[in-house]
């Protein structure tokens, strides 16, 4: 059956989807002796897929692991400032296994690992609304900050989903929050109406 070569190279276990459009952009993959182009799809079964020259192996079985990441660790396979990484703690599991999201190094949690691409999809794109729940310990006035949580805010001009936020703790000038996301963004700071708020914990 045909599918998307980046689909059939995760599936291998030799990059992630993304990484794979990469390789594929690169020319580093060919199909059939000639170089594959982005959203190209084929037949494993059918066609010779090449990655540098080797046949991709058969799709490993799947994986799935699920690791509570300490804090001093990056969610990343590898690190150029020499950093403690996540997939460290999974490195003897006997496949090649992709974090599915990010938790920050200073956060410590749930995070899982696999080499099921289909699964990473379902997990992580925006269109799934899949949740994901934050436990926060915030000092200082954090009474105040509610409303700007549970507020407007937006990334580079584009408005985000509200959070929805709960005390679970409370006291006078420290709080345990659980906040809840379903959207993912990469940045420091997030703009909300009445100024800068950290938003790395997405």
């Amino acid at each position: 059956m045909e599918e998307r070569l980046q689909k059939l190279i995760s599936a291998a276990g030799l990059a992630s989807r993304r990484q794979a459009e990469t390789y594929i952009q690169a020319g580093r993959v060919t199909v059939n002796g000639v170089p594959a182009v982005l959203g190209q799809r084929a037949d494993p079964e059918r066609d010779e897929i090449l990655l540098d020259g080797a046949p991709l192996a058969r799709p490993a079985a799947h994986r799935y692991i699920m690791l509570h990441k300490p804090r001093g660790y990056v969610t990343t396979l590898s690190d150029e400032r020499g950093r403690r990484t996540a997939a460290e703690l999974v490195a003897d599991c006997g496949v090649r296994v992709y974090p599915v999201g990010r938790l920050d190094m200073d956060s410590e949690g749930l995070l899982l690992f696999t080499n099921d691409g289909a699964l990473t999809h379902q997990l992580l794109h925006p269109s799934h609304q899949v949740e994901k729940e934050y436990q926060v310990r915030v000092q200082g006035n954090w009474h105040a900050a509610l409303p700007v949580l549970r507020g407007r805010m937006e990334l580079d001009g584009v408005a985000l989903v509200p959070a929805r936020v709960k005390v679970l703790r409370g006291g006078t000038d420290t709080a345990l929050l659980s906040i809840v996301i379903h959207e993912g963004k990469t940045a420091r700071f997030a703009v909300c109406a009445t100024g800068p708020v950290c938003a790395s914990c997405g």
